[in-house]
């Protein structure tokens, strides 16, 4: 994986923009997107063109992956979530919508798998730009800060990020409980969805 990583460094933003597609489209590579932006931004490439890269690239990813979701349908998405962890995953997409996609997109939580809430999404029948759109709110912040740090921190980054992970980390929930607080909120006067 590494021989891989340091192929598409060198291919710039190229390679970024390919790295991106082929993760989002559902071919797992936890973190390869942001390992690459970040070495771009490092190695002094323009780091907030390298970000809408990055995005540009998930986008086009995730647009293939609603796409084979949507044909799939529920056949696919019992694959996704048949077991214990991904029917509770199901049932929060269910109560929470796209709440969960943004959520997974933004910041990488292990708890919350992007591509179960990603095919909840598709093959429960999201119109395809209300799905692009909160994407590309959750992908555009989230690479921008990624590259960003790379550029400011230089070769610091990754120790940055490993003396911050539970800062990060306690971010990331307190964004999500605020998320879920609001959509609840807003929820208040609605009956709730039944989940089967």
């Amino acid at each position: 994986m590494k021989r891989l990583r340091d192929v598409l460094v060198g291919w710039g933003p190229v390679g970024l923009f390919a790295l991106a597609a082929i993760e989002s489209a559902g071919i797992p590579n936890p973190g390869g997107t942001d390992a690459v932006l970040l070495l771009l931004a490092i190695a002094g490439q323009n780091w907030w063109w390298c970000a809408f890269v990055a995005a540009a690239g998930s986008l086009v990813g995730s647009s293939i992956f609603y796409e084979i979701t949507r044909k799939g349908g529920e056949a696919l998405l019992a694959r996704y979530t048949s077991g214990g962890r991904g029917a509770r995953f199901k049932t929060w997409y269910r109560r929470y919508g796209l709440v969960t996609v943004f959520i997974a997109a933004l910041v990488p939580i292990p708890v919350m798998p992007f591509k179960v809430f990603a095919a909840c999404a598709g093959a429960m029948g999201v119109k395809r730009v209300r799905y692009m759109l909160v994407l590309a709110l959750a992908r555009i912040p989230r690479y921008l800060g990624v590259a960003y740090l790379g550029a400011q921190l230089g070769e610091n980054s990754t120790l940055w990020l490993k003396t911050h992970v539970w800062h990060l980390t306690g971010l990331a929930v307190g964004l999500a409980v605020l998320l879920f607080a609001l959509v609840r909120w807003a929820d208040k006067g609605r009956a709730p969805a039944s989940v089967t």
